[in-house]
């Protein structure tokens, strides 16, 4: 697996992987992560058709879900630590 882009973001860490071919997007916020993937066939203007998929609708739909994880994880470990 080998990086081929980082794209600076506010809301998360953003790396483009190229792995057996396909295109691994992973976001990351702190201790989550989320993790994309496609084959690299199905964008064939290569990473800045990536580039394109990761629009300012995805990112702000991937920032929720990372309010929900942290919501999700929190609730667990309260529920952990109670026991």
């Amino acid at each position: 697996m080998r990086v081929i882009a980082e794209l600076p973001h506010p809301d998360c860490k953003i790396t483009i992987f190229s792995m057996n071919q396909k295109y691994i997007i992973k976001l990351e916020k702190g201790i989550f992560e989320q993790v994309y993937k496609i084959a690299e066939l199905d964008i064939p203007e290569g990473v800045n058709g990536v580039f394109q998929l990761l629009d300012s609708e995805f990112i702000k739909s991937a920032a929720e879900r990372f309010n929900q994880m942290r919501l999700d994880f929190n609730q667990a470990y309260k529920r952990y630590d109670n026991t």
